[in-house]
């Protein structure tokens, strides 16, 4: 059985050894799209600007790492948490100023703001032609649902336009996943579980991707989704929530929420073993028959939004069957898949770091009078299952160090397990790291 310490030294070792491997891959020829593989990204040289650059982000880590935790530790908890959200969003966008900026990815001419010109003032004509047209989209349309591109047109439509704003957007919706899953930690776990988990999820070393990352929405949504249907199920989540009224507006927010993300991304149908897994563990205490309400109208909300797409001319079915075709015919499909079958979790390793590495690993909380719950793993477990379904699929080879974001978030939280500070700052040294040594497309 791997300890609490073997396991960090195992990230190491999965880390490095998938580098390595990838290195020899790259130097035969095989990874010629990938040209530092795990990742999809390039190696950047270090320099006295770029190093510079970095400083501010290290000066906030550096503050934040003895601080934070003892504010998510002793303010109230709404103050807890806009603390939590505060560090996370910072520490995210230092990251990626220090670098070729916050609203650089989206300005990639792959990327979804590109095929805005061909939805026009018609979104409905647009999605019900999306299938159909979909070989003439650029790649990130293609791998994807029209959902994206559809949010990403609403956000021009009232008014804020172009990569900036659409930057903006996804990098607060994408922090803001710290709230939504310390709330849901505190339903599942406990109080004392979410104040000690908010410190790793704010300086996670994922902020390197989720600034800035269509993704980083992804797992915003996903998060908050899970939140209110915990929030609907469990009822006592201030006023508006006591009541049979108040559940069932929960419960139809959350299921919008999380019956849009079929339609966000392909790969997050698995994701949707998370709420499930949240859901039965709070059931257990509130009982079926008193969530009753609740539950039913999250599957209705869920229900509403494929019910949405299929009259707007967009049947699911259709849609993955058509990225499939286009996804078999890409480079990415001749990776082979024995080498990423580990390297996409040595990616899943950095993305998390190597605090959560140790959380997974704990058997118990190491203090508190909720220490001994088996509750507290069944968020970060869910979402490793999740992550194992899609790996072994194949369908994602590479490129995931973006597409594990909504899980990874959740792996994070493990590493409140833990409560060392040491560990804390190792996230931000990985982070930083990360960004003074990568430079990722996305």
């Amino acid at each position: 059985m791997i300890t609490r310490r073997g396991l960090p030294v195992a990230w190491a070792g999965l880390v490095a050894g998938a580098f390595a491997v990838g290195g020899v891959l790259h130097a035969r020829g095989v990874l010629s799209i990938d040209h530092l593989p795990p990742l999809h990204a390039l190696a950047r040289r270090p320099t006295a600007a770029s190093v510079a650059a970095l400083v501010p982000a290290a000066v906030l880590a550096a503050v934040a790492v003895p601080v934070l935790p003892r504010l998510t530790a002793h303010l109230p908890l709404r103050a807890a948490l806009a603390a939590a959200f505060g560090v996370s969003l910072a520490w995210t966008v230092l990251l990626a100023v220090s670098g070729e900026g916050l609203a650089w990815p989206f300005t990639h001419p792959q990327e979804y703001l590109a095929v805005l010109g061909a939805v026009g003032d018609d979104p409905l004509g647009w999605l019900a032609g999306f299938t159909r047209d979909l070989p003439a989209y650029p790649t990130h349309v293609r791998g994807h649902p029209p959902l994206p591109v559809l949010v990403l047109w609403a956000l021009d439509a009232v008014g804020l336009p172009g990569p900036f704003w659409a930057a903006v957007f996804v990098v607060a919706v994408g922090c803001s996943a710290t709230v939504a899953i310390g709330l849901a930690v505190r339903r599942v776990s406990g109080e004392e579980a979410a104040r000690r988990a908010l410190p790793y999820l704010a300086l996670s070393p994922a902020a390197v991707w989720i600034a800035t990352t269509m993704d980083a929405f992804f797992a915003g949504v996903g998060a908050w989704g899970t939140a209110l249907l915990l929030l609907a199920l469990r009822g006592d989540g201030g006023s508006r929530a006591r009541g049979r009224a108040g559940r069932i507006a929960l419960g139809l927010s959350a299921g919008v929420a999380l019956g849009a993300l079929p339609y966000l991304s392909y790969g997050l149908v698995p994701y949707l073993l998370i709420p499930c897994a949240a859901a039965a563990v709070v059931l257990g205490g509130t009982g079926v028959r008193a969530a009753r309400a609740a539950m039913l109208s999250c599957l209705a909300g869920m229900a509403a939004v494929s019910a949405l797409f299929a009259a707007g001319g967009f049947w699911w079915p259709d849609g993955v069957a058509a990225t499939h075709a286009e996804w078999a015919a890409d480079p990415g499909a001749a990776r082979p898949y024995l080498y990423f079958l580990f390297a996409n979790l040595a990616v899943l390793a950095l993305v998390t770091g190597p605090a959560t590495a140790a959380g997974l690993a704990a058997p118990r909380l190491s203090a508190g009078p909720s220490a001994g719950s088996q509750a507290g793993r069944v968020l970060p477990v869910a979402a490793l299952v999740a992550v194992l379904a899609l790996d072994l699929s194949g369908v994602t080879r590479g490129e995931v160090e973006r597409i594990w974001l909504p899980y990874a978030l959740w792996l994070t939280a493990a590493a409140g397990r833990v409560g060392d500070r040491r560990l804390l700052a190792a996230q931000a040294l990985t982070g930083l790291l990360l960004q003074g040594l990568v430079r990722s497309p996305w």
